[in-house]
């Protein structure tokens, strides 16, 4: 079965549905393509309980379509998906479900990409035909556990934080969260309210602020620089948590903004966790050196503990190189863009990536309105390229 359409989307995450809008909005017919039988899978999925928009909603809304004034600030996730649930339907998307994506290429003979499809629920292979191709699977694809020396002996559980709900079968268990961004501090204070015996690693220096810091952040953003706004956010974090140093906690020397813009590292934003690791409820290691025999831990300070436990919240990885054979046109070996924000979102052949910002919904955002808009100007191109090419030819037939 063969398929030709003008913009071949996928995945069907926020990228991709409001890359999709955006091109309904200029009438440029699109499907988005997802391996899943649902859209925003990882936040339907594989994603915990009490997880909230870290950022106000006034910086999360996708292209089109505002939230609802009866939501919170911060929109907490089943919300969020009532949003995207409303945000399919009021602009009219369309998602082919379960459709996984085994390879796509640029043909430049005809000057289409050919995106090879298998539908798992029918059991068919398919082919897509388009003149555009927009990679939407985003940053947080497969969830990644880093390698550690004795991992695979562990006697105890272990799990990627993608299939963490909530801390409920662990009470008065030995659980160890590695990872200090935002989804290891925010399970780390979730499983000790659990009444788990929760320790976590953190290895680097870190920002950590509370929600109401980075929204006032965000906001000055638009007036003032950069810097003067870093050292607010420092101050601020200095007067509410105070030294955290001999906790564990250690601040980074450049500001948490600029880490952003030149990294694309995010501060962490606390809710309850450096409370809960001043009261002793979360204790704090470095780096893991290696895992013993049994349930035993030693860490990079010679320190050692046992765990019934351990919770990677170690991030997710781009699956960009698994499945497009030219993807070194805009990608580079680890799936994310050769090009830093804000000339990451385009390549070459008609190839778009969204969501690959490492700036959140307010990167997708970013991306959608671009991609649309270029795909828009380059058919209006092509149309009127036709259409004076077409009065040529009938002058000449006159």
């Amino acid at each position: 079965m063969e398929v030709e359409i003008p913009v071949v989307i996928v995945g069907a995450g926020p990228g991709g549905l409001a890359t999709s809008a955006c091109l309904n909005k200029h009438s440029i017919s699109n499907i988005i393509l997802e391996k899943d039988d649902c859209h925003a899978s990882l936040w339907r999925k594989r994603a915990y309980d009490r997880l909230k928009l870290h950022l106000g909603k006034d910086f999360c809304n996708l292209p089109h379509m505002s939230f609802s004034s009866d939501f919170p600030t911060f929109v907490p996730r089943v919300d969020f998906l009532r949003y995207l649930d409303d945000y399919v339907t009021h602009m009219k998307i369309c998602i082919r479900y379960n459709r996984y994506v085994n390879d796509a290429s640029f043909d430049a003979t005809h000057g289409k990409w050919r995106v090879c499809v298998h539908d798992t629920t029918l059991n068919l292979d398919e082919i897509y035909v388009a003149d555009y191709l927009v990679v939407a699977t985003g940053e947080n694809c497969d969830p990644y556990i880093p390698m550690i020396n004795g991992l695979e002996s562990f006697e105890g559980e272990y799990l990627h934080c993608s299939k963490y709900l909530n801390g409920r079968p662990w009470y008065d268990k030995n659980v160890l969260v590695v990872g200090s961004g935002n989804s290891g501090m925010e399970i780390a204070y979730d499983v000790s309210t659990w009444g788990a015996n929760t320790s976590m690693v953190i290895r680097s220096p870190v920002h950590y602020l509370t929600k109401e810091m980075v929204y006032i952040g965000m906001s000055l953003l638009k007036y003032i620089s950069i810097e003067k706004i870093d050292k607010l956010m420092v101050f601020m974090s200095k007067m509410v948590y105070g030294d955290m140093s001999k906790y564990g906690l250690v601040r980074p020397k450049d500001g948490p903004f600029a880490m952003k813009k030149k990294g694309g590292r995010t501060p962490t934003i606390d809710v309850g966790c450096v409370k809960q690791i001043k009261k002793g409820k979360v204790k704090v290691y470095p780096a893991i050196s290696s895992i013993k025999k049994g349930k035993i831990i030693e860490f990079a300070d010679g320190k050692s503990g046992q765990f019934d436990v351990i919770v990677f919240a170690t991030g997710y990885r781009s699956s960009v190189q698994k499945w497009l054979k030219d993807y070194k046109e805009l990608f580079n070996e680890n799936g994310m863009p050769k090009a830093r924000f804000p000339d990451h979102w385009k390549g070459e052949n008609g190839i778009y990536c969204a969501g690959f910002s490492q700036n959140g919904l307010q990167g997708i955002h970013f991306d959608a309105l671009k991609i649309a808009n270029d795909i828009s100007f380059t058919v209006n191109a092509m149309k009127h390229h036709d259409a004076d090419a077409n009065a040529g030819i009938k002058l000449l037939d006159e």
